[in-house]
């Protein structure tokens, strides 16, 4: 039998500025992080497809409703090929810790997309990849917006509205990002849904700060054009106490938001979805991103991730 293999990746992504406040059409800002990654290996075998992943091992048509986004869109790859879901394996390794906002579930479907076109042999536009991604994202999130995997498939920094193309900007930044994981799943439906109730019982102080958060992406972006990192680390601090005043924050995201700020960070804020998840921290040079990296896992923070940012990417 014929040893065929394919091997890809994925990196994850991280949101900048703008998370809940672009549901309600104010823009947001999301980066490339490859410091996390999905890796998809395909290889043949005979008989049923087994994917082995974190979540599950075994048949792949018998797989969990934690992994249909994924199903569904192998399945549908394959059909378009007009090959039969049979006689290969899908084994996905993942540096990626899910439910916390880093794109783990666009970053595993694109390295298996990009890993089913290798292995049989077909060319894939960047098109055809963010199209197969949506598949799965819909059937994960409901009604996703589309940008993890535009970052994620891409690996570039997005600027986005909703209902507006994706608008790609350099990130012209001098500066460090850490990372820090509370060690707990983010609740971003439950976020959401917080968020929603905070506008209805006060709509007008609620769409005030939703529009502040706006404005500060704003602010955050014309910073990066800037180079100034003092002014973008302000804008993420700042709204950080906005979204803690909607509810999105929680006592571990604001203590290790707290203890980054205290150790010398220029800004730091929860990322993603909120209630749980990861908080990232602005940081001037590698020294200070170490320090404050060690000051989050002493202070509780089950991982930390530092990354270099500039010239349009995080590199």
């Amino acid at each position: 039998m014929e040893n065929r293999k394919a091997i890809k990746t994925a990196i994850g992504k991280i949101i900048l500025m703008g998370e809940h406040a672009v549901v309600y059409g104010e823009p947001s800002i999301a980066i490339p992080f490859p410091e996390v990654r999905i890796k998809t290996t395909i290889y043949q075998s005979r008989g049923p497809v087994i994917l082995d992943c974190c979540y599950y091992k075994g048949l792949l048509l018998k797989g969990p409703k934690i992994v249909s986004g994924l199903i569904e869109v192998i399945r549908k790859v394959t059909e378009s090929f007009n090959e039969r879901l049979e006689n290969f394996n899908i084994h996905i390794d993942s540096t990626i810790p899910p439910e916390r906002g880093m794109g783990s579930s666009a970053a595993v479907a694109i390295s298996t997309i990009r890993a089913l076109y290798e292995y049989f042999n077909r060319p894939l536009t960047e098109d055809q990849l963010l199209k197969w991604a949506n598949v799965s994202e819909k059937i994960v999130h409901g009604n996703p917006s589309g940008i993890d995997a535009a970052v994620v498939g891409g690996e570039k920094t997005l600027y986005y509205k909703k209902g507006m193309p994706f608008v790609p900007f350099k990130f012209n930044l001098d500066a460090y990002l850490v990372v820090g994981d509370t060690g707990r799943k983010g609740q971003t439906r439950a976020a959401v849904e917080g968020v929603r109730q905070f506008i209805e019982s006060k709509p007008n102080e609620g769409m005030e700060l939703i529009k502040e958060l706006g404005n500060l992406t704003r602010l955050a972006r014309k910073s990066i054009e800037d180079k100034d990192a003092e002014k973008l680390g302000q804008a993420m601090f700042k709204a950080h106490i906005i979204l803690d005043k909607l509810g999105v924050s929680d006592g571990k995201l604001n203590f290790l938001v707290s203890k980054a700020l205290d150790c010398g960070a220029l800004g730091a804020k929860l990322t993603g979805g909120g209630r749980g998840g990861c908080m990232i921290a602005l940081v001037e040079d590698i020294k200070g991103a170490n320090y404050i990296s060690n000051c989050l896992l002493k202070y509780g923070a089950q991982n930390t991730w530092i990354s270099k940012l500039g010239d349009g990417l995080v590199e």
